[in-house]
């Protein structure tokens, strides 16, 4: 039980308040990945917001003793952690697929406008990050979370390794294998017609 602030002697709010700005300055900083791993794991963003913010009270309970050097690493093998705790748990729920929720671009500040780009060019580029995200979503779990962490995410093999609890070589074999189904996917669309 925590003790009511009252009773809280200066050095214990002293301490509080120093593990918290720890906490917001190493951990809050890849909030935007976490997010990003878990709207791709959970294909949905109302339940990818429920994973991270469970993601990020795991990470603030075990601040202490349980975070490794690389934090980014750390807090997205908690978030990967939820999902499957949610897959297994919640699955049946969120079987069905929401098709009216738009999911935010890739890049940061990729909805913003460049001063030079007209307003065929913004459409062209969102209905590419729509098809892009989508061809991301179809692919299988274990594909779909190396291709994320690797080129999306931008981390090393290891790192994924470390986040997934497989081998390097499987990270590698399954990054290849997304990256060719992906790429097959992605040449299978049909080519739209242009004015």
């Amino acid at each position: 039980m925590a003790k009511k602030p009252e009773s809280m002697s200066k050095s214990e709010a002293a301490s509080i308040a120093l593990r918290k700005a720890l906490f917001e300055t190493a951990v809050l900083v890849h909030l935007n990945s976490a997010y990003t791993l878990a709207r791709y794991l959970t294909r949905r963003g109302d339940v990818a917001e429920d994973l991270v913010q469970e993601a990020l009270l795991r990470a603030y309970r075990s601040f202490d003793e349980s975070r490794s050097s690389n934090v980014r690493a750390w807090l997205l093998k908690i978030v990967r952690n939820c999902f499957l705790t949610w897959k297994m748990r919640d699955c049946g729920e969120y079987a069905q697929r929401d098709f009216g929720e738009t999911g935010t671009p890739f890049g940061p500040g990729g909805s913003e406008a460049q001063e030079d780009e007209t307003p065929e060019s913004i459409l062209i580029r969102r209905e590419e990050d729509c098809t892009m995200r989508s061809l991301i979503e179809g692919l299988p779990h274990p594909f779909r979370e190396v291709l994320v962490l690797r080129d999306i995410e931008d981390m090393s093999y290891r790192e994924i390794a470390d986040i997934t609890g497989v081998p390097m070589g499987t990270v590698m074999s399954r990054l290849a294998r997304a990256r060719k189904l992906f790429a097959a996917d992605w040449k299978g669309l049909p080519m739209k017609e242009t004015l």
